[in-house]
């Protein structure tokens, strides 16, 4: 069979496939025409069912049961593939989970090098970027820009400390192998959810919903939507000039202004308005550059319109109840 005015289908792996920005990634490429080979620890796991629903899946795409620790497992899977995209990574901030993250980046970049694959494109993490004290506000935040690792060990950013570190050895791991690696680091990544489970950036939503979280921390953050990440992989592995890194930041916005937003579309819902600190000034947001991906021809989706859909599929799949039925504060008797 063949796509594309008759050019042969090409096959790509997924490392991962069953996550927030995995599922998406799959959904892209089964939409672009191709054959995908997905990687999960439990293939008949209800988690990962989603997958098989997605448009073109019964004819082009495969699940394998792997596992990013097992090389063999990898080597199977990426045997016969064109190009391989390595999403699949602990988000934690378990110090245990360290190694986890590096030795298995290790045995993907071997094992896609043992595959002879065309490019491998790595995910890797805002972490590994802007954790670094001494960075002037004024610097504009770029590919060549790095987290301090000494920094991310002493406050126990260990999640930051895996990414950096991750990404490190797959790029010199590659160079010396040969490899062609393509790098995506993408920051808090929200959108609507294909899979239906919580991942770890949705959850950091949900709990400003639901009024878990009683005040917000005077810092900023970035955001970007998740089909812009998963389109940024596809449009690195596509163009034969990509190369080095890649920023898919889609914005950086205050705490207050990220509340805000929720706020305004969402008032029935208990979220908070309060800053954890009252006394200083609102720190101010990193400037920062997502030209390169721009280049490429990626268009960054609004970030409110980003957030309002990540609320409707919390709702839609069950995360998140009406504002009428969440749990009401307990009442204070009036003798306190």
């Amino acid at each position: 069979m063949s796509v594309d005015g008759g050019l042969p289908r090409r096959t790509v792996c997924v490392t991962g496939a069953g996550g927030f920005i995995g599922s998406w990634l799959v959904k892209t490429l089964l939409l672009k025409g191709y054959n995908v080979r997905g990687t999960i620890r439990d293939p008949e796991d209800r988690k990962n069912w989603h997958l098989k629903e997605l448009e073109g899946a019964a004819e082009r795409l495969k699940l394998y049961k792997a596992d990013v620790m097992d090389y063999e497992s990898l080597c199977l899977v990426f045997s016969g593939c064109e190009g391989v995209f390595h999403v699949a990574s602990p988000v934690t901030n378990d110090p245990e989970k360290v190694r986890v993250a590096v030795e298995g980046t290790k045995n993907a970049v071997n094992a896609a090098a043992n595959a002879d694959v065309r490019r491998l494109v790595f995910t890797s993490s805002i972490g590994a970027v802007h954790m670094n004290p001494n960075r002037s506000l004024d610097t504009v935040l770029n590919e060549e820009c790095w987290s301090d690792l000494d920094y991310c060990k002493k406050t126990n950013n260990w999640y930051c400390c895996a990414k950096m570190v991750a990404e490190i050895v797959a790029v010199d791991m590659a160079k010396k192998r040969g490899l062609d690696l393509v790098v995506v680091v993408p920051p808090l990544t929200v959108g609507p959810m294909l899979q239906p489970n919580l991942n770890v950036s949705v959850f950091r939503v949900l709990t400003y919903m639901r009024g878990t979280k009683k005040a917000y921390p005077n810092a900023v953050m970035g955001l970007v939507d998740v089909r812009d990440v998963a389109q940024s992989h596809l449009l690195v592995y596509e163009n034969p000039a990509a190369s080095g890194r890649y920023f898919c930041i889609g914005t950086v916005v205050h705490r207050k202004e990220f509340v805000g937003m929720l706020s305004e579309m969402f008032p029935e819902y208990p979220i908070t308005t309060k800053c954890e600190d009252e006394i200083n000034p609102m720190v101010k947001s990193y400037k920062f550059s997502n030209q390169k991906l721009k280049d490429l021809g990626l268009e960054y989706t609004p970030i409110k319109k980003s957030l309002y859909e990540t609320v409707k599929s919390l709702q839609e799949k069950g995360h998140l109840p009406p504002a009428h039925m969440l749990p009401m504060p307990p009442r204070i008797p009036a003798s306190l």
